[in-house]
């Protein structure tokens, strides 16, 4: 672990200016500068009240934040295979985030999930094929290409009158799939 940075990182975090967390540890500016840039090295009493100040405990400290991933490939999907349907959650967990995307394949003369009314939106990106968005009692017809955006008021589905598959990109916050 790099000290120094670790310290600047959090200092930035907390809205702290080298000045104010000099004054925070009675630690001069020169040396909270020479030890973000690691010129120098704190002792375990120092590096506690620098913790300290910065709202932390030692251990805490150094303790890395865990990376959240970022990039997903297909070993990270979960599948969930039906009759008339395939739901692909293409970001796995993504019910704890804001939005949640799937992908969603509907075989011929299928109709997805019924989504029930509620506070959020959704968009989706037709892939492939032909198919209907109803939307309470209004239905629109989207082709490969084509996307939908609305708002979650009325009770609405998707609709594949084909003998082609469908595949959709359908992303929806807050996450209700």
């Amino acid at each position: 672990m790099n000290i120094g940075q670790r310290i600047k990182q959090l200092r930035i975090k907390n809205g702290l200016t080298l000045e104010e967390l000099a004054s925070r540890t009675e630690l001069s500016k020169g040396f909270l500068s020479q030890l973000e840039r690691d010129l120098t090295s704190p002792s375990i009493s120092t590096l506690s009240d620098i913790t300290e100040a910065l709202g932390l405990s030692l251990s805490s400290f150094f303790q890395e934040e865990k990376q959240e991933k970022v990039v997903f490939s297909s070993d990270d999907f979960f599948v969930d295979e039906r009759e008339d349907q395939t739901i692909t959650w293409i970001v796995p967990n993504a019910q704890k985030n804001d939005m949640e995307p799937i992908e969603l394949t509907l075989h011929p003369n299928a109709s997805s999930f019924m989504i029930s009314p509620h506070e959020g939106q959704e968009f989706g990106y037709v892939l492939q094929g032909k198919v209907t968005l109803i939307d309470g009692d209004k239905s629109y017809s989207l082709k490969k290409g084509q996307t939908f955006y609305i708002h979650g008021t009325h009770q609405h589905y998707l609709r594949n009158d084909s003998t082609q598959v469908v595949k959709v990109i359908w992303v929806c916050t807050p996450p209700i799939f």
